[in-house]
C-alpha cells in the first residue's frame, strides 16, 4: 500500500484538501483510495498528537484530554489500533493522510520518527507533500493562527532572525520554557521554524528517506475553481477523476488592529496566571477574544519583504529540485512598508478587558481539573454496554471518557424541565403582495400520522407556507397532502421520477425554481421528524428574529436528537407530548449529534440548496449566520460545514428537536421503509445506537401543545383530512402489528427496547460504527 502525508505546513491549503477529499471519500474508495476516517474526521490532527513530545503538551493536545503522557499513549494505541482496522477492513492501494501541524508543529526528528514508526508497517512506499507559497504569505497566517492560540510575542520574533546563519535553529531556540499549569506551551511561543522549507526537506527526508518530499506550490484562487479535484489528484497519483469540489476561498486575514489587541490581551492573561495559577480552557479564550474583535484592513504581506529576501536563494534551489513549485505560488507581493504591530485601536487596554473578563475567568478556572491531577480512571461500562459493545467501541469510551468531548449537560441557561406557562395562540401575519412568506420545504415518505401535527405546530411559530415533495408513499400520505394543498395550507409536488444522487436532492433541486420559493421572505429546510423549538418570548420566529443581530441572512438550528424514551408502541398522540428524553446539551461527538439544518433568507446569496445548508456563496454577497443563541458565527461557516462545533454551539434561544425514532414501532415501520432520501443506507440496530439518546431531559417544546392541538382540530374540522389522517394512523398500526410477526422484525425490536446505554457509552459506540460504516 502507498500512503500520501500532506503535512501541511499552511493550514488554507491544508484545509482545501481535506474538504475535497472528505466530499469525494465514497468515490474515492471505489477506487481503492483511502482517506482515512481513524485520525479525525476531516484534519487528521490525532496523528500530530501522537507524535509531540510525551512532556511537551500543546494547546491542541491540552484542549482534547491528552495533555498528559499517559493519556497521550492512550491516544497513540487507539489510534493505532483504529487505524489498522481501517486500513483492514477496506484494503486500500492508497491511503491519505492531511494534517497541517505536522509540517507546521513537529521540528525534530525524533518527533518525525513517532510518526515514521505510526505508518511504516502498513507502508510499501510513504510520500511527504508540503504545499507552500512565499514565506511572507505563510508566515502572515500562521502568525494569525498562533495568535488565536495564546502568541504573546509579535512578529518582530521572526523579523529579528534575518541574519540567523541557521534559520530553523535558531527559530527552535526561541522556545521558551513551557508552563502548561498556567496555560503557557511553547508551539504558539516559538518562530516558525518551517518556514526553511530546504531544511524542511532534509529533516522529513532523513526519517522517511532521501526524496520522500516533495513541495508543491499553493495558489489559492487556483485552488478555488471547481476542477481543483483534477489538479490534486495528479499530486496525489489517483488515476481518473473523482469529480469536482464546490468553488472555494480561502478564510480572509484578520484585521490587524484586532491581532494586536489579542496578542496583548494574551500577554495580561498569562501575567495574570503566573500570580493567579491555573490553565484556562483554550475555547474560551478564544471566545475571549472574539468580544474584543475590531474592523480594519489586514497586515500587508508587502511588510514582510525582508523575509522573502531571506529565503530567495533557497526557495530558487528548491524549483528546480521541485517541479510541483511554482512561480505564482514562489512570487512575493510587492514590497511595502516594514512591518509593525497595527494600533489596536479606540484607546484599548488589555487590563480593562480582562477585568471585565475576571467573573468567567474565575468560573472556569473553578471547574477546571488541578494541573498535577492525576488522570482519572475511565468509569466502567454499564452491563448493556459490556455485553453489546464491540472492542472498537470499547477502545473509543476509554479514550472519550473523561475528556473535553465526552458528552453532559453542563451548557447553557436555560433550565430544561422547568414548568412554564402554555404560549398563546400567535397573531394572524399578513404578508405584503406577492410573497410568500416564511417557507417549509421538506421531502416525505410514508408519514401520515405525523403530517398534520408537524404543519400546525409550524404554523404557530410563524411559518406561513410548506412545499412538500413525496415519494414512494405506501399510507395515506399523498392524499392528505393533496387534500391539504386543495384547502391552501400547503404545496404538494410528486417527485417520482427523481434522478441523481437521492429523491431529497432532486427535489432540492426542483425547489430552487419552485415559485412558492422565489417568492419567499426565508427559506427553511426540514423534515417531518424535526420540529423549530423556540425557547424565547412566546415561542415564535418572530421572538427568536428580534434578538439576532442585524443583517441576520442564516440561522444555523442546531439538532437535539431525541430517543424513544421508553414509549414502545405507537399511539396517535403528540410527538413533541410523548417524547422528552434526550442528547445532553454538550455533544460534540459523534459528528451527528450537533448537526444543524438551516433557515436562510432569500437573498440568493448561495446557488445551491443542500440538506443541511445551503452551498456555492456567489461572490460579492454579504452573509450573516448566527446559531441558536443568536450569536454570529458566520466565520465558521459561511462557506461550508453542516454541524456546529465546541466555537459555534448554542441553543438557548432556538434548536431544532429531532425525533429520528418515536416509538420503538415507529422504529420498525420505518426500518420496513427505509429511509427516503438516503436509498443506500439500511436502518438496523446500528441506527437505534445512534439515534437513542435518552440522558438528558428537555419538556421545553410543551408549551407549544395547547395551541398545537387547537391547531390541529381546526384543520380535522375538515372531514376529508380527518378521515385520511385516520387512515394513515390505522395503517401505521397494522404494519407495526404485522411486523411483530416477522421474526427479524421482532428481533430487532427486542434487542431494541432492552439495550440502555449511557451517553458516553453511546458516543463511544457512535464513533467506532462511523469508523466500520
Amino acid at each position: 500500500m502507498r500512503i500520501v502525508i500532506d503535512i501541511g505546513p499552511d493550514a488554507g491549503a491544508s484545509d482545501r484538501v481535506q474538504a475535497v477529499l472528505a466530499a469525494k471519500r465514497a468515490r474515492l474508495e471505489a477506487k481503492g483510495v483511502l482517506f482515512a476516517r481513524s485520525p479525525g474526521g476531516r484534519g487528521h490532527a490525532r496523528l500530530y498528537m501522537a507524535s509531540t513530545d510525551p512532556d511537551a503538551p500543546d494547546p491542541l493536545r491540552a484542549a482534547r484530554g491528552f495533555a498528559g503522557p499517559a493519556a497521550q499513549a492512550a491516544l497513540r494505541d487507539d489510534l493505532a489500533r483504529s487505524l489498522h482496522a481501517e486500513i483492514d477492513r477496506l484494503r486500500p492501494e492508497l491511503l491519505i493522510l492531511s494534517c497541517h501541524h505536522l509540517g507546521a508543529g513537529l521540528h525534530d526528528p525524533a518527533q518525525i520518527g513517532r510518526l515514521h514508526d505510526l505508518l511504516a508497517p502498513y507502508a510499501d512506499e510513504i510520500r511527504i507533500l508540503a504545499f507552500v507559497e512565499d514565506p511572507a504569505r505563510m508566515a502572515l497566517r500562521r502568525y494569525a493562527e498562533q495568535v488565536l492560540d495564546g502568541r504573546i510575542r509579535p512578529l518582530s520574533l521572526e523579523l529579528s532572525l534575518q541574519g540567523a546563519a541557521n534559520w530553523w535553529d535558531a527559530a527552535c531556540a526561541s522556545r521558551p520554557d513551557p508552563a502548561p499549569q498556567r496555560g503557557l506551551y511553547d508551539g504558539p511561543q516559538t518562530a516558525m521554524h518551517w518556514l526553511d522549507l530546504a531544511r524542511l526537506v532534509r529533516v522529513w527526508d532523513g526519517v522517511f528517506g532521501a526524496g520522500a518530499t516533495e513541495l508543491h506550490g499553493y495558489e489559492p484562487a487556483a485552488w478555488g475553481a471547481e476542477r481543483f479535484p483534477d489538479r490534486l489528484g495528479a499530486i496525489l497519483g489517483i488515476d481518473g477523476s473523482f469529480g469536482r469540489a464546490e468553488p472555494w476561498r480561502p478564510a480572509a486575514q484578520p484585521p490587524a488592529a484586532f491581532l494586536a489587541r489579542a496578542r496583548r490581551f494574551n500577554e495580561a492573561l498569562l501575567r495574570l496566571m503566573a500570580v493567579r495559577g491555573g490553565a484556562l480552557p483554550r475555547l474560551l479564550c478564544r471566545r475571549l477574544l472574539s468580544e474584543m474583535a475590531v474592523d480594519g484592513p489586514p497586515d500587508m504581506a508587502g511588510s514582510l519583504a525582508a523575509l522573502s529576501a531571506r529565503f530567495a536563494p533557497d526557495l530558487a534551489a528548491l524549483r528546480a529540485a521541485h517541479p510541483g513549485l511554482t512561480e505564482a505560488a514562489l512570487t512575493p507581493d510587492a514590497p511595502a512598508a516594514p512591518w509593525r504591530e497595527a494600533e489596536p485601536r479606540y484607546g484599548f487596554r488589555a487590563t480593562q478587558y480582562l477585568a471585565a473578563f475576571l467573573p468567567r475567568l474565575e468560573a472556569a478556572l473553578r471547574q477546571a481539573p488541578a494541573a498535577d491531577a492525576a488522570p482519572a480512571a475511565p468509569p466502567e461500562l454499564s452491563p448493556d454496554a459490556e455485553r453489546v459493545m464491540p472492542d472498537l467501541a470499547r477502545q473509543k469510551f476509554a479514550t472519550l471518557a473523561g475528556t473535553p468531548f465526552a458528552p453532559h449537560n453542563r451548557l447553557g441557561a436555560l433550565d430544561e424541565t422547568a414548568p412554564a406557562p402554555a404560549f398563546a395562540a400567535p397573531m394572524p401575519r399578513t404578508l405584503p403582495s406577492g410573497s410568500t412568506g416564511r417557507v417549509i420545504v421538506a421531502c416525505m415518505k410514508t408519514e401520515a400520522p405525523y403530517i398534520l401535527e408537524w404543519i400546525a405546530y409550524h404554523r404557530m411559530i410563524g411559518v406561513d407556507s410548506f412545499v412538500i415533495y413525496t415519494n414512494g408513499c405506501q399510507d395515506t400520505t399523498e392524499p392528505l397532502l393533496q387534500r391539504l394543498a386543495a384547502l391552501g395550507v400547503v404545496h404538494h409536488r410528486p417527485n417520482e421520477g427523481w434522478k441523481g444522487k437521492s429523491p431529497q436532492q432532486h427535489a432540492l433541486n426542483r425547489a430552487m425554481s419552485d415559485p412558492v420559493i422565489t417568492a419567499s421572505d426565508w427559506v427553511i429546510h426540514i423534515d417531518v421528524d424535526e420540529f423549530i423549538n423556540i425557547r424565547c418570548g412566546n415561542g415564535t420566529l418572530d421572538d427568536f428574529l428580534a434578538r439576532a443581530p442585524e443583517g441576520t441572512s442564516h440561522v444555523a438550528m442546531t439538532w437535539r436528537v431525541f430517543g424513544h424514551g421508553g414509549v414502545r408502541r405507537f399511539e396517535d398522540r403528540l410527538v413533541i407530548g410523548q417524547f422528552d428524553a434526550c442528547a445532553p446539551r454538550y455533544c460534540p461527538k459523534p459528528h451527528m449529534a450537533w448537526g444543524f439544518k438551516t433557515m436562510g433568507r432569500s437573498i440568493g446569496a448561495y446557488d445551491k440548496l443542500s440538506c443541511h445548508r445551503p452551498n456555492r456563496l456567489r461572490d460579492g454577497v454579504a452573509v450573516r449566520w448566527v446559531n441558536g443563541n443568536a450569536q454570529d458565527i458566520t466565520r465558521e461557516v459561511a462557506r461550508s460545514g453542516w454541524r456546529n462545533t465546541r466555537n459555534s454551539i448554542g441553543y438557548d434561544l432556538l434548536q431544532l428537536n429531532h425525533y429520528p425514532l418515536r416509538s420503538a414501532e415507529s422504529f420498525l415501520v420505518k426500518r420496513q421503509r427505509g429511509r427516503a432520501l438516503h436509498v443506500d443506507r439500511a436502518i438496523g440496530l446500528n441506527y437505534w445506537i445512534r439515534m437513542d439518546w435518552g440522558g438528558a431531559r428537555d419538556t421545553t417544546i410543551h408549551r407549544n401543545i395547547p395551541r398545537v392541538e387547537a391547531e390541529i382540530a381546526r384543520l380535522m374540522r375538515d372531514p376529508e383530512v380527518a378521515q385520511l389522517h385516520a387512515e394513515g394512523v390505522a395503517w401505521h398500526k397494522a404494519r407495526a402489528q404485522a411486523l411483530h410477526a416477522v421474526a427479524e422484525y421482532q428481533d430487532l425490536y427486542a434487542q431494541a427496547v432492552t439495550l440502555s446505554l449511557t451517553d458516553t457509552e453511546r458516543a463511544a459506540f457512535a464513533l467506532a460504527l462511523d469508523l466500520e460504516s
